[in-house]
């Protein structure tokens, strides 16, 4: 279904990341109970769910593959801008989000500060699966691609800080009680550098086990293993105390993974090659799955669809407005000072994760938050990546169809003197 809505998707110029989001929304539970077919009920959710390990492993190839931006070479180029902008932006998405949403928790009493403050953290978080999906279909290359992945990897990192410290705020407004030092500031660091340091052990593990095998199929399978291993490890969760536990991130383990093979490995480029092309029908998996997850039933709501209305202003003034401060600050060129923004409003996945976290802890704030969301995906998750190649089109860095970029020119000219 995802394949076919694609073909459809060309001939309207959409990404085909939309077109399998919109599949795994006409074969969905919802779309389908709505139509009134018979025996289908919200039930069959979980049928959805069951699948979750499919979704699971796909973050896992995402994240492995971001992690190959993050190359020594690059970072040299980039690494300072792309660290200001991860920051910067995610903050004053947070900052914005929150003021919004706070002011209308109290001049409206319809939600609470607790709600505010959860969904301006989870705000910061942006989709690393669609914007990739995208760079990969149209073989995005140029400055603002080269900032963008950084930029998104480093984003996710920031806000896994900001919701844990904002969440460890909301539970002692929302439930009563003090606030947990341990839980605000403590458990996300210890996430954040056990991640890291499963991933780099794991890294070490790849590359060298990598030696031992010459073949390209063998080098295959030892690659695909270590992410399954990767995304297996990172699951796991240890109680230190009762205020302090070790749990991992498994984007964060994943990337780590990919950017210590990547510069290790001297032929980590061809191998990440061949794992793009194995991956690319678990991809569109993820993504149709993604899509019949999407509850309509939060537009039945009017005080979800208000907020998030607020929730998607706000926040896509904060990418845009964060994004380009901060650009401005790193000494970026105006091309992408004006662009970025726009290729960071994509959220799924991460913000996802987050709210059902949310929903398990908060009680009804909770699941008001839980509908919030998932209605904001609904639109970022069917709108953001035909933005994101929109702005990838103006920059430069996707060549439309018919177009020769000049650097092709340039080769044809010097082939064309040769002969």
């Amino acid at each position: 279904m995802g394949l076919l809505l694609s073909r459809v998707a060309k001939v309207l110029k959409f990404p085909a990341v939309t077109a399998y989001l919109v599949a795994g929304i006409v074969i969905g539970p919802f779309c389908l109970r709505m139509l009134g077919i018979e025996g289908v009920d919200i039930a069959a959710l979980k049928s959805v769910s069951d699948f979750k390990i499919i979704s699971d492993v796909a973050l896992g190839f995402i994240a492995f593959s971001i992690g190959n931006e993050f190359r020594l070479s690059q970072l040299k180029q980039t690494g300072k801008q792309a660290t200001v902008i991860g920051i910067l932006q995610a903050v004053v998405t947070t900052l914005l989000v929150d003021i919004v949403l706070v002011i209308f928790a109290i001049t409206t009493g319809k939600i609470s500060v607790s709600v505010a403050i959860v969904l301006g953290a989870i705000a910061a978080a942006t989709a690393p699966a669609a914007t990739l999906m995208v760079v990969k279909q149209y073989k995005a290359k140029g400055p603002l691609t080269d900032i963008l992945l950084p930029v998104v990897a480093l984003d996710d990192a920031v806000g896994l800080v900001i919701f844990a410290v904002s969440f460890g705020i909301a539970k002692a407004l929302s439930l009563g009680g003090a606030i947990s030092i341990a839980s605000v500031v403590l458990n996300p660091l210890i996430e954040i550098v056990a991640s890291l340091l499963l991933g780099l052990i794991m890294g070490v593990l790849f590359t060298f086990t990598e030696k031992f095998f010459k073949s390209n199929s063998k080098r295959l399978s030892i690659s695909i293993t270590y992410v399954l291993l990767t995304v297996a490890f990172s699951m796991l969760e240890f109680n230190i105390t009762s205020d302090i536990h070790l749990s991992f991130s498994p984007l964060l383990v994943c990337m780590m993974l990919g950017t210590v093979f990547c510069n290790l490995c001297d032929f980590s480029a061809e191998l990440m090659d061949r794992a793009d092309r194995w991956t690319a029908p678990l991809f569109i998996l993820f993504f149709v799955l993604s899509g019949a997850e999407l509850n309509f039933l939060v537009f039945g709501d009017v005080y979800v669809i208000i907020v998030g209305v607020l929730y998607i202003i706000a926040r896509s003034a904060g990418k845009y407005v964060g994004a380009f401060g901060s650009a401005a600050l790193a000494g970026s060129s105006p091309t992408i000072k004006k662009y970025l923004g726009v290729t960071l409003l994509p959220q799924a996945g991460v913000a996802l994760g987050m709210s059902l976290q949310a929903e398990q802890v908060l009680g009804a704030d909770g699941i008001l938050i839980r509908n919030i969301v998932l209605f904001a995906v609904l639109i970022y998750e069917l709108f953001g990546p035909m933005l994101t190649k929109i702005a990838l089109t103006k920059a430069g860095d996707i060549i439309p169809d018919g177009a020769v970029s000049a650097r092709v020119h340039n080769d044809d000219h010097h082939k064309n003197k040769k002969a």
